[in-house]
């Protein structure tokens, strides 16, 4: 595995139902995303040949000899990088102001309060 190539929305959602279920042909990547996407075939062709261009796919042919697409970047790399990105273009490479937002306008359970104070705990002591 690699490191995480910068991938669009759309290249997300191809490499998401890879993630879950590999490999894929570009047919089954096409029936995997048409409840949601409702992408012809051909869009979906041009997003699986840009992904493995950016070396976020490998290919390899299955027992029929058809082409298959299998991920080359691990999901986590991938969250891990756009983590990053929207850090540093939204907050400036910050983690207090966005941790402080996200505090302040989202509707965390007491639970969830516990757990943010446990992980922040042991980033402290780490």
């Amino acid at each position: 595995m690699q490191l995480a190539p910068d991938i669009s929305d759309s290249e997300w959602s191809v490499m998401t139902a890879l993630w879950e279920s590999s490999p894929q042909t570009a047919s089954e990547v096409t029936k995997t995303l048409r409840p949601t996407m409702n992408w012809a075939e051909n869009t979906v062709r041009t997003l699986l040949t840009r992904l493995v261009e950016k070396g976020a796919l490998k290919t390899a042919e299955n027992a029929s000899g058809t082409r298959t697409f299998i991920p080359a970047v691990k999901r986590e790399a991938c969250v891990r990088a756009e983590s990053q990105s929207f850090l540093d273009r939204i907050f400036g490479g910050a983690a207090k102001p966005l941790l402080v937002h996200f505090a302040e306008n989202s509707k965390l359970t007491a639970e969830e309060v516990e757990e943010l104070k446990k992980l922040l705990d042991r980033q402290l002591n780490s």
